[in-house]
């Protein structure tokens, strides 16, 4: 009897190991989540006990006071029981360290307890103690897991509570036919026959329990690994979405590059072509006057052929700023940059009684692109002098001023104009956005841009007359 007894809890066992190396070796090809340590934990425990008690009955002599491995496995039991219970308890709640910690006290107590009763109890003590911790871990189960089925509806849990519920009910027969017995139970030989029944039944379920638990698991690697498949699925469009917008984006910014450089070009030719033009109606009075003055014809034939050199030297700096290729410098002073410039806004500076003013401190020389960086300035000063031929005071000046710091050369262009709206600043520099009180639109992001290819920066602030300043540093080494 003893030995077929064994065979029972062998058998369970080799089916639990079979399950438990079924189910790591299925979990260790997965990627996508892993399983959770309690309940393998609690099933590696149950097999474990399961095969030391097989083992202990093979040689149990006196049932009333067995052999100290009968401690071990039942601490075992306990173990796998609690374990289980803290895997139904992870899926809605977290384990603190605080509980683990309670968990693993109350196995100590446990191994103490009942080797306490091992030497000093009997058989019916020792399962009406088991079946009493049992019916308590079981009411918790089954309550964790009710409160987990409101919010997931899996079958797998349902089978769970189900068995659970099963297990439990064969526990407290097993103590109802160890009541009703009319006698002490010493030898394996004794035990009633409905006892080993049920004793084994509840074992069983205990398995189906753990095959739920597994089949739970495998069931939350399924959905995971469909919505990995899914989200993958979602990633691939989003991508093709994304390069095609890259695609558009760079369709639409090579148009609007083409825009604004046509918008650049217009702008910045505006005052040459201008001059040109009143240069060749002069020309053309000059002509129709009978006294000619031959110095007069030169002096108006090289004004307009000025306009047109500088028409071209526009064209081409607008060219070059607008590609993407590194800016072509060469190492030049301020003072040549300005000089080149002055004849340009003068002669408008004088006609709308404009005093220039220059504060040319710098003395070191920076790598620059001479065309690029005179459009700045003419774009800059142009600036000044339209706010200030819209202003009614008197002393009308810019102040262009320069000096050095100590890895920058620093340049300032300020008026005492009427400066720029506080709500206006914020989006100064920004493509085409104008504001025709005080002449600042598409130049100054123009401006930004060629600053910017220098590794420069362009600020502005309120300069100390009230009005605009603009400052300008550029690096001494470009990178």
């Amino acid at each position: 009897m003893q030995s077929l007894i064994a065979l029972y809890f062998f058998i369970l066992a080799m089916i639990q190991l079979g399950l438990l190396a079924g189910l790591s070796h299925y979990y260790k090809s997965e990627n996508t989540m892993k399983p959770s340590q309690y309940w393998l934990g609690s099933l590696a425990a149950n097999i474990s006990a399961l095969l030391i008690f097989g083992v202990g009955l093979l040689f149990i002599n006196n049932a009333e006071n067995p052999a100290i491995s009968f401690t071990i496995a039942n601490t075992f039991f306990y173990i796998a029981a609690i374990y289980q219970w803290l895997f139904c308890r992870s899926l809605s709640h977290v384990i603190t360290p605080r509980l683990d910690v309670i968990t693993k006290l109350s196995i100590l107590i446990f191994a103490v307890v009942f080797e306490f009763l091992r030497h000093f109890g009997n058989f019916e003590i020792r399962t009406s103690f088991m079946v009493f911790l049992a019916t308590i871990l079981f009411t918790s189960q089954i309550v964790e897991l009710v409160k987990i089925r409101r919010k997931d509806h899996s079958p797998q849990l349902k089978y769970l509570q189900y068995a659970t519920i099963v297990e439990m009910c064969f526990a407290l027969v097993r103590l109802a036919i160890l009541t009703s017995t009319t006698f002490t139970i010493q030898r394996v030989e004794q035990l009633p026959q409905a006892l080993i029944l049920f004793t084994i039944a509840q074992l069983v379920t205990n398995t189906i329990a753990y095959i739920a638990i597994g089949s739970y698991w495998a069931e939350k690697i399924s959905i995971a690994n469909a919505r990995s498949s899914s989200e993958n699925e979602m990633i691939k469009k989003l991508l093709v979405e994304r390069e095609d917008l890259i695609s558009h984006l760079s369709k639409a910014n090579k148009t609007a590059m083409t825009g604004a450089l046509s918008a650049s070009i217009a702008h910045e030719l505006n005052q040459p072509i201008a001059a040109i033009q009143l240069n060749t109606q002069f020309f053309q009075t000059k002509l129709s006057d009978q006294n000619l003055d031959v110095q007069s014809l030169r002096d108006i034939a090289k004004s307009i052929e000025h306009d047109n050199a500088r028409i071209a030297n526009i064209v081409a700096t607008l060219r070059g700023i607008f590609k993407e290729e590194r800016v072509s410098t060469q190492l030049v002073d301020l003072r040549t940059i300005i000089d080149g410039i002055v004849p340009i806004v003068f002669p408008q500076a004088r006609d709308q009684g404009i005093q220039l003013q220059f504060d040319q401190q710098s003395q070191k020389r920076v790598a620059l692109n001479t065309g690029e960086f005179q459009q700045v300035l003419l774009n800059l000063i142009n600036n000044a002098i339209d706010s200030l031929a819209e202003s009614s005071i008197s002393d009308k000046t810019i102040l262009i001023k320069t000096k050095d710091l100590d890895h920058f050369v620093e340049m300032t262009i300020s008026d005492n104009g009427h400066g720029v709206a506080a709500e206006l600043v914020p989006s100064l520099f920004e493509l085409m956005k104008t504001n025709k009180k005080s002449g600042m639109g598409l130049g100054l992001w123009l401006t930004k841009h060629v600053v910017e290819r220098h590794q420069g920066k362009i600020t502005y602030q309120t300069s100390d007359w009230g009005g605009a300043e603009f400052v300008i540093r550029i690096p001494l080494e470009l990178v």
